[in-house]
């Protein structure tokens, strides 16, 4: 007898213009069980899984969900057949309660909704393992309050299928083990899992078959007991990827810039970073960890000068630059760049060329109402070949470029104004194994020749390798800077939560850094 899937993909085409992303997929996923799908960006995994959750229609093949064809045009279908679909970005009613968030898509409630239904959720929480207060407001939740809310959101109508897209990406070591559980505890109801991810080590864990996609055609489909993360790697690139990332170890130097006491505040008035103290190194990797939302992008903002910082010092050479003009921080000595998380926002300009961004930093160093554009055209062609940058010209628009090649180009040009200190927050959320690889080989030959970086990440085994120390923000305030080879996952998750902290007390502020406990300095004096 013929196995009966839960959902069966046969012959998925789906094409954007000249783009194919999607070229006769097969793919299926068994009742009772968690496939993840893996491949890299532009390979067509949410293309694929955005035909099932019925917000694109293919072009051509045939889906099935148990057993019998359907057709899904809308995401109305899509929840009719039971498929529920989780993204990596929240869609949910801020102002709204967990509660009034999944009551608020049901069909005819009428004017009144129903005085039980917060015990009506607070039972399906229950049931699948959830901590969640059907009362408690959206903008009051943690990051992983808000994606347990859109699991029982689609599970209270009814989802059989659960597509997660990225479900680990800013969720802490306990957070994502919690997180496991409740899959495990679904996959043993009988729901049918997929989940998106680029994180190897969690896909040898929690999955039962893998998938992988590359360039928009399907490769494989292996049992997860039966594979191991190299090979996996090996399918989605197509050739053999090493997986070290390499620990420099570089001789100490004095501290680059020392940040004191520093108090910013947030966009809406509330304070961001609270009284911080830490120092960046030459030739050394200065990690940040925290639960999303707890300072990482203020304090990035304001070191970078973007941000006004309301209390403290940042000293360089025994001077404090805060309030200074970055003209000004550069005739000092320092050069700062800054690579922000929101790349095509506020990195680069998206819709010039990337000869025209490479000559955004140099438009003030012109001479006349002219600029260098042969100057531009040779930084953008030297960035092209150096960081193996997939592109048809110099003259290609940013925002047709994928995201591993964008972060290439926006790396590139901070590289090429000679910087010694790079902040950058997030450099691989989003890409694939192969641009990630890329990006840490870049800052390591950054720290090689005497740059000082401040790395702001979310995934801990990247960061506990590429990293000499990691700095770790909760609510603001640092709960300890510990050696990146010397510390645990589960060591950091405890501090990103606040349940651990290892700074000490103290009475008086010391007077020199290198005394100071906060700066994580104890062990290397012992």
């Amino acid at each position: 007898m013929a196995q009966q899937y839960a959902i069966e993909l046969k012959g998925i085409t789906k094409t954007f213009g000249s783009v194919v992303a999607n070229n006769g997929i097969n793919l299926n996923v068994k009742p009772g069980e968690i496939l993840a799908l893996l491949g890299e960006n532009g390979s067509g995994k949410t293309t694929l899984m955005n035909m099932l959750s019925g917000i694109y229609k293919p072009d051509s093949g045939s889906i099935y969900v148990d057993g019998k064809e359907v057709s899904i045009t809308s995401p109305e279908d899509s929840k009719r057949l039971g498929i529920g679909m989780v993204h990596q970005h929240f869609k949910l009613v801020d102002v709204f309660s967990a509660a009034d968030n999944i009551w608020m898509g049901r069909e005819k409630t009428g004017l009144l909704l129903k005085k039980d239904r917060y015990a009506e959720i607070e039972e399906m929480a229950r049931k699948f393992g959830f901590e969640i207060d059907p009362r408690k407001k959206v903008y009051n939740m943690a990051v992983s309050e808000k994606q347990t809310l859109e699991i029982i959101k689609v599970l209270y109508y009814g989802a059989k299928i659960i597509i997660l897209d990225e479900p680990t990406a800013v969720l802490t070591v306990q957070e994502i083990q919690k997180l496991f559980g409740v899959l495990r505890r679904m996959k043993e109801e009988g729901h049918s899992i997929i989940i998106i991810t680029h994180k190897l080590n969690e896909v040898m864990e929690i999955s039962d078959r893998v998938a992988i996609l590359r360039k928009g055609e399907y490769i494989t489909t292996v049992n997860t007991s039966e594979t191991n993360e190299q090979e996996l790697t090996e399918w989605m690139v197509g050739r053999k990827v090493d997986l070290n990332i390499p620990r420099v170890f570089m001789e100490k130097t004095r501290p680059l810039l020392e940040v004191r006491d520093v108090t910013i505040r947030s966009d809406e008035g509330a304070v961001a970073i609270d009284g911080v103290n830490f120092y960046i190194r030459g030739g050394e990797i200065l990690g940040v960890a925290g639960i999303a939302g707890c300072g990482q992008k203020e304090l990035c903002e304001a070191i970078a000068g973007l941000r006004p910082i309301e209390k403290g010092q940042m000293i360089h050479k025994g001077e404090n630059i805060v309030g200074l003009s970055p003209k000004t921080i550069l005739e000092k000595g320092i050069s700062m760049s800054f690579i922000p998380e929101d790349r095509l926002g506020m990195g680069l300009a998206p819709s010039l060329s990337i000869t025209d961004n490479m000559i955004l930093k140099k438009y003030s160093d012109c001479k006349g109402p002219f600029v260098d554009r042969k100057t531009g055209r040779k930084d953008a062609e030297d960035v092209i070949r150096e960081l193996e940058v997939v592109t048809p010209s110099a003259d290609t628009p940013v925002r047709r470029l994928s995201g591993g090649n964008v972060q290439k180009v926006l790396l590139g040009r901070e590289i090429k104004a000679d910087p010694n200190v790079i902040i950058t927050a997030y450099p691989v959320r989003g890409l694939d194994i192969n641009s990630s690889y890329a990006i840490y080989n870049i800052l390591n030959k950054q720290k090689e020749s005497g740059v000082g970086i401040l790395f702001v990440g979310e995934d801990l085994d990247v960061m506990m390798a590429l990293c000499d120390k990691i700095m770790v923000l909760c609510h603001g305030k640092i709960m300890g800077v510990v050696h990146a080879h010397k510390t645990t996952k589960e060591e950091l998750g405890l501090m990103m939560t606040g349940a651990l902290d290892l700074i000490y007390k103290y009475e008086d502020k010391p007077a020199g850094i290198a005394k100071d406990t906060r700066f994580g300095e104890q062990e290397e004096e012992a």
